[in-house]
This record gives C-alpha cells, sequence and structure tokens, in this order.
C-alpha cells in the first residue's frame, strides 16, 4: 500500500529556514517524479516545486524560484524541500506527491493531474 509520510513542518519566523521532508513507501520511488504542494484555507492546492525520477529536472513555483530547493534521496525513497528566507505569504499545509514518470517533461511537474498519490500534509507556518 502506497504511503507518502511528510515531516519538518512547523513555526518559524520570517527569513528562517525549514527543511521538510517526506517518505515513500509502497512504491518504487526511483521511478516517480515528485512535487510538493501548498494550501491555505479558502484557497486552491498550488505547485511549490517538483523534480523528476533520476533528479534530472525540477521546477518551481515562482514566488519560491530562488529561495526553495527540492531534491531526492533514491537510496531512502525521500524527496525533501529546502526553504530558505521564508516569507509570511509561505503558510499554509505543504503536501509531497507521487506520480509515475513516464517522460513527464518540465511543464508535467507543475501539473497535479501527473500525481496520483498524496501526502497527509505538514503545516507551515510563518511569522512577520
Amino acid at each position: 500500500q502506497e504511503q507518502l509520510v511528510e515531516s519538518g513542518g512547523g513555526l518559524v519566523e520570517a527569513e528562517g529556514s525549514l527543511r521538510l521532508s517526506c517518505v515513500v513507501s509502497g512504491r518504487t520511488f526511483s521511478r516517480d517524479i515528485m512535487g510538493w504542494f501548498r494550501q491555505v484555507p479558502g484557497k486552491e492546492r498550488e505547485f511549490v516545486a517538483g523534480i523528476t525520477s533520476t533528479g534530472g529536472t525540477t521546477r518551481y513555483a515562482d514566488s519560491v524560484k530562488g529561495r526553495f530547493t527540492i531534491s531526492r534521496d533514491n537510496a531512502k525513497s525521500t524527496v525533501y524541500l529546502q526553504m530558505n528566507s521564508l516569507k509570511p505569504e509561505d503558510t499554509g499545509v505543504y503536501y509531497c506527491a507521487a506520480g509515475l514518470d513516464n517522460d513527464v517533461n518540465y511543464i508535467g511537474l507543475g501539473a497535479p493531474d501527473e500525481y496520483d498519490y498524496w501526502g497527509q500534509g505538514t503545516q507551515v507556518t510563518v511569522s512577520s
């Protein structure tokens, strides 16, 4: 049974840093694209970052470029999101997601429909 478990969220002051982790089980992690999305109450879930199965291609939302870095360790079936220079508008529930990498391209990494499995989310709160 597929399972995605996020951790690393919490409360941090503006300009601080957090690193989120997502451990995947029940899937062949090395064949999956992985993504991070976030959601705040009253808004749709939005794409944050994505990475192909080999790590060769990454994509970021414009709002986080230069501040966030997505990476993966296929030996540990884990994807990470390093978040630096956090802003209050980064507050939200962060979800990791997995989908089969059928030659997903740069554009596809940002599409929720490319992801089939989702974690339960971890809360990130950035205070001003």
